[in-house]
């Protein structure tokens, strides 16, 4: 059996939802699992998309960003499609974990992937310590500490934590360190 699993991020992407379904229609997947959820939320319709699928079934999806958040996050969810035995499919990649070709292929995109992403990481260290050399990179400015004696007249008042931290815009444990200080 096909089943097929579309996700967008947000309520105000319904086109894009509505061409992944209508994709997968297409494709002939016999059972759809849809959801708008964040990449780093939780992702209730894939789980129920996996547990669903039986051995010898095939899970179908339109792109790999719709399925996968991190190359961590693929290689759990081949993982236990792998252990009951349930193929992976992506449409626009042409990938298809049930033929070895299909394995290798996701393999070495995700490695491509993966070894990208730690350039990119590195990249971005070189550049900021680059700046930090010449003087150009200070960081985020302490917005919490700036408000010290803010913090303190409040506590006077006899405001709790939350209330000044909701009233200053700060957090909480920010208030906390501010007033044992």
């Amino acid at each position: 059996m096909l089943i097929g699993y579309a996700r967008t991020s947000t309520l105000e992407q319904e086109a894009g939802l509505e061409a992944q379904i209508r994709d997968l229609t297409a494709l002939g997947c016999e059972k759809l699992f849809r959801e708008h959820a964040s990449a780093v939320g939780p992702r209730r319709a894939l789980e129920q998309a996996v547990e669903f699928a039986r051995a010898g079934d095939t899970i179908v999806v339109t792109k790999l960003d719709r399925l996968a958040r991190s190359v961590i996050h693929l290689g759990n969810i081949i993982a236990t499609l792998e252990e009951k035995r349930v193929a992976l499919r992506i449409e626009n990649l042409k990938i298809d974990t049930a033929t070895p070709t299909g394995k290798l292929m996701l393999n070495v995109m995700a490695g491509v992937a993966q070894f990208e992403r730690e350039m990119m990481l590195e990249r971005q260290r070189e550049g900021i310590a680059k700046a930090k050399a010449e003087g150009a990179y200070k960081g985020r400015k302490p917005t919490a500490r700036a408000k010290g004696e803010e913090v303190k007249a409040l506590a006077a008042e006899g405001l709790s934590m939350a209330a000044i931290a909701a009233r200053l815009g700060i957090g909480k444990g920010s208030v906390h360190r501010i007033l044992n200080a």
